[in-house]
């Protein structure tokens, strides 16, 4: 029980950026309860560590917050309270110690993120912090802030609230963005949701959808509006997905809404030049299948070799033709998947509509943090990172508020 003279502040949301504001808050001494909609806790935080918790990334500082885009300058204001270094250190006082990938993503050694949240609630418990699941917040009435639980509705009127609401993406696992209507009714400013590291359409023939569907391109660099991006990417029946992919996305999906389509450039030998690549197939292909000769000559796997001759269906004559079109194949993206499929989204409530505390403007004493805001970043620790750095803040906005 907490005593009298303690303030109280209610967290609405238990993925990363709201159990991050809750563990500040108790340690700046607010009680603190934390409401979470569905039957456990970080759901969305489990299943983006099932191939391997990427906790942030260890490259320059100015490089990190360039990913943010046109929200890194208030993106940057966040990591100076809750950085990567400060992010390592925190997993590592969990008994989560981490290690650094050959890509300069951070990763915990467990590789897992069952471990962690487990020792992070274990936390929470220790500092007095109650998590409520199953209570989901559904509006608010003559001041006080309402909930549906399974023993029906429950009225609370904390002394600040943070919302940690999330997004849009992944609507089953708890974000669904049914929180816009209710702040928007109260004025504040939210950007339209939109899918962002997500998936986009090719038109694939049959043949090639049906034989190299769940496939991975790689190596391979992938080209769009002057950026360039090595990594990986997977072949679908709808189109491509995957790393690389995700990096490039927010051009791309602007390209697909503003023009109907895009125009990404695939290189499927990154590590070759064109002179090498011309090279080694000119020495011709024998009595070999082209298949065979496009992967002993230049080192093609065999969706590689399939997408050269999808796209299009005819191979150039000559070696430096085809080495030129190995190291630029032009792919078409039709479409863009939905929220639905998308690892995160863009949109939310706008920057302008906080203080630098991420106090909401129109409602005092009313704090944001997480997915909620409008901001978007690519795969590789900065979405983690950002959502976390971003509850830490409110946190602190919180306590400095009611100090």
């Amino acid at each position: 029980m907490s005593s009298p003279d303690k303030k109280t502040v209610h967290v609405i949301g238990a993925g990363p950026a709201g159990l991050m504001a809750a563990e500040r808050l108790a340690q700046g001494g607010a009680a603190v309860v934390v409401h979470e909609a569905m039957p456990s806790v970080a759901r969305k935080f489990l299943m983006a560590g099932r191939g391997g918790l990427n906790l942030t990334h260890s490259e320059p500082v100015d490089a990190f917050t360039s990913r943010y885009g046109e929200a890194s300058g208030a993106v940057t204001a966040w990591l100076e309270r809750f950085s990567p270094t400060h992010l390592i250190g925190w997993a590592e006082g969990l008994g989560q110690p981490v290690f650094t990938g050959s890509s300069g993503r951070v990763f915990p050694r467990a590789m897992k993120a069952s471990p962690l949240l487990r020792a992070w609630l274990a936390r929470l418990a220790e500092l007095g912090v109650e998590v409520r699941t199953r209570s989901r917040w559904i509006g608010r009435r003559e001041g006080g802030w309402v909930f549906g639980t399974p023993q029906g509705e429950r009225v609370e009127r904390p002394d600040a609230v943070v919302l940690a609401l999330g997004g849009a993406s992944w609507p089953r696992l708890g974000s669904d963005g049914g929180w816009r209507p209710w702040l928007e009714a109260e004025g504040v400013e939210v950007a339209p949701f939109r899918p962002t590291n997500v998936g986009f359409d090719v038109a694939w023939s049959e043949v090639f959808a049906d034989r190299f569907a769940g496939q991975p391109l790689k190596p391979l660099a992938l080209s769009f509006g002057g950026t360039t991006v090595r990594g990986e990417a997977m072949v679908t029946r709808y189109g491509l997905e995957g790393g690389a992919v995700y990096a490039l996305s927010a051009a791309l999906r602007d390209a697909v809404e503003r023009d109907g389509s895009a125009t990404l450039t695939v290189d499927l030998r990154p590590d070759l030049s064109i002179e090498v690549l011309a090279g080694r197939l000119a020495k011709g292909r024998g009595k070999d299948s082209v298949s065979n000769w496009l992967r002993k000559a230049a080192g093609l796997s065999p969706v590689g070799a399939g997408l050269l001759r999808e796209i299009p269906r005819a191979l150039p004559e000559g070696a430096d033709k085809l080495a030129r079109r190995i190291k630029a194949v032009r792919l078409t993206l039709t479409g863009v998947q939905g929220l639905a499929r998308a690892i995160s989204s863009a949109g939310g409530v706008r920057l302008d509509a906080v203080d630098d505390r991420l106090m909401l403007k129109a409602l005092p004493g009313v704090f944001v943090a997480g997915e909620m805001l409008d901001w978007e970043a690519p795969t590789g620790g900065y979405l983690l990172q950002a959502s976390m750095a971003s509850g830490a803040v409110a946190a602190d906005g919180v306590l400095d508020w009611l100090g």
